[in-house]
């Protein structure tokens, strides 16, 4: 507060007390002008609201003005000055701790420079042996581990070749597929061909007759041994079939998810089908206790009494005639007719989509016939007609002709070649083509006995880089890669070549212009043969 008088009359003064409020703020410059007689300064007035302070937060800021800074270098060289005290009159030096120099040999610039250079040279000399040798040791290393790799790979084919040679001995002893039976004919051939080139050699008159008789009962006996190891398989492959189209039937809907996760879900359908084969595995089992087969038989009794029909009658009837002879204590062996009638009429109650709706989409036959009309063909061979999946279809083919199974029996009868080697070749084929992932189409068309063409008639059964001639270690892959596979773009390598192949990225500079144009070559038979399919005429 400040005191101040006031003149009220004009005689009187009046004491007023005058408050001053101190601003929080600085009073800006608005402009204003100076006395130049008496020096006093008069500024623009102006008002302000009072701004609204700010709460207090408790937290104690601090503000400050920020300013680019200029920067800039500049040396400077100081003067430094020294001085020497010497000996003299009135003044004495000590020269105890001097030194004596005396000057040495006067070195010019080319001796200094030379000697710098021999001491380059000894250092290079020192360092190019040290990287001389870590160089050697790297390429000991590397020639170890090459060595190591040669020799594990070589034992690696040793074993896989072995491997490969007691497969087929297994499979010739003891063949389950139609693969196995087509190699076992196969061979019987082979050895026909040099039991007759070994007769014709050697015999000659009634001696060679009667060698080629007893070849030909050998042969006879031979094929007999064959057939009955084929029903033997037969049986037991068609019990697997069964088993497998059961467990398919009684598997439940799967779907993939948006996030990749597999998501299972079981019908009323799938339930009924999963209970139907349960049943049917064990009604299948044999050695097992009296008591359980006779729950499993009313069991089964129970669930096909649901359905009142002629085959379900038979399988009740069936059932009721083993319990009681099973309460006559009639032995195992002279119930394996009668199990096996149930088993039969039980399987053909699974297959009626009436009483297992899940089988009505794995069956073959659909249970509208029209839906056959526009596929089935006839064989000219056994006459039959029979679904066009059925039917072999080589892209050089023009019209159905004989089935599959009719072939087979040629086959078997006549060439009695194998064709194993070229569908394993044809299915490495579509594996790495659909690999590429570029809509290849040309490859599915081929069938194996196109393959088996190009691989004998063009390629000669060899790699066109090592001559390879073993037909497992063979593989046709891409001559062009970046095109998709066609009998007019391929070359047949072995696994390690191809492999090499498929790596490069400029073919004219990794082979010779000769090799090259070889391929070519065979490209243009390949086209040329492929040209007179209708199939492969818009590939062109």
């Amino acid at each position: 507060c400040l005191g101040t008088s006031i003149l009220t009359d004009s005689d009187s003064f009046q004491d007023v007390v005058v408050k001053i409020e101190r601003p929080t703020y600085h009073k800006p410059f608005l402009g204003g002008f100076k006395n130049k007689i008496t020096g006093v300064e008069f500024h623009n007035a102006g008002s302000q609201t009072i701004p609204k302070n700010r709460p207090d937060k408790g937290i104690q800021l601090f503000c400050r003005e920020t300013q680019t800074v200029f920067e800039k270098n500049k040396p400077q060289q100081t003067k430094n000055t020294t001085s020497t005290q010497m000996t003299k009159i009135g003044l004495y030096v000590s020269n105890m701790t001097d030194k004596l120099v005396s000057p040495g040999k006067y070195l010019t610039a080319d001796e200094y420079h030379k000697r710098r250079l021999e001491a380059v040279i000894v250092l290079q000399t020192y360092f190019r042996r040290w990287h001389a040798i870590n160089v050697v040791q790297n390429l000991r290393e590397e020639k170890r581990l090459r060595l190591a790799w040669e020799a594990e790979e070589e034992l690696r084919k040793k074993k896989e070749k072995e491997e490969k040679l007691r497969r087929e001995h297994e499979r010739r002893l003891n063949p389950k597929t139609k693969e196995d039976f087509e190699l076992l004919y196969h061979a019987l051939e082979l050895w026909r061909q040099e039991e007759t080139e070994r007769i014709n050699r050697t015999l000659t008159g009634a001696e060679r007759k009667a060698a080629f008789c007893g070849l030909v009962e050998q042969e006879a006996q031979l094929i007999a041994s064959i057939g009955r190891h084929k029903l033997n398989a037969d049986e037991e492959n068609q019990q697997k079939a069964i088993l497998h189209f059961l467990d398919k039937c009684a598997q439940p809907k799967r779907w993939k998810a948006y996030d990749g996760k597999i998501t299972e879900m079981d019908t009323q359908h799938t339930l009924r089908a999963r209970e139907l084969f349960e049943i049917y595995c064990s009604i299948s089992m044999n050695d097992i206790p009296k008591d359980e087969r006779i729950d499993v038989l009313l069991t089964l009794r129970r669930t096909v009494k649901e359905h009142e029909c002629k085959l379900t009658r038979d399988i009740v009837e069936l059932i009721d005639r083993e319990v009681d002879l099973m309460s006559r204590e009639v032995k195992e062996c002279n119930l394996e007719g009668l199990r096996k009638r149930i088993c039969t009429l039980f399987l053909q109650y699974i297959k009626t989509p009436k009483f297992n709706p899940e089988v009505a989409r794995m069956l073959k036959v659909p249970p509208d016939p029209l839906k056959l009309y526009k596929k089935v063909n006839f064989c000219i061979s056994c006459e039959n007609y029979l679904p066009s999946t059925a039917f072999p279809d080589p892209a050089n083919s023009r019209t159905i002709g004989r089935c599959c199974l009719c072939c087979k029996l040629d086959n078997e009868a006549q060439q009695r070649e194998a064709f194993s080697k070229y569908k394993l070749i044809l299915e490495n084929l579509r594996k790495s083509e659909a690999d590429y992932q570029d809509d290849a189409k040309i490859v599915f068309l081929v069938q194996h006995q196109d393959l088996q063409y190009m691989i004998e008639n063009i390629w000669g059964c060899q790699s066109a880089l090592s001559a390879c001639t073993d037909l497992c270690d063979l593989v046709m892959v891409r001559w062009d890669k970046q095109h998709e596979w066609s009998p007019w773009n391929t070359i047949l390598l072995t696994k390690d070549e191809a492999d090499a192949h498929l790596r490069l990225c400029n073919l004219q500079e990794a082979y010779e212009a000769s090799f090259i144009h070889r391929i070519k070559y065979k490209h243009i038979r390949a086209k040329t043969y492929f040209a007179q399919i209708p199939a492969m005429a818009t590939f062109f």
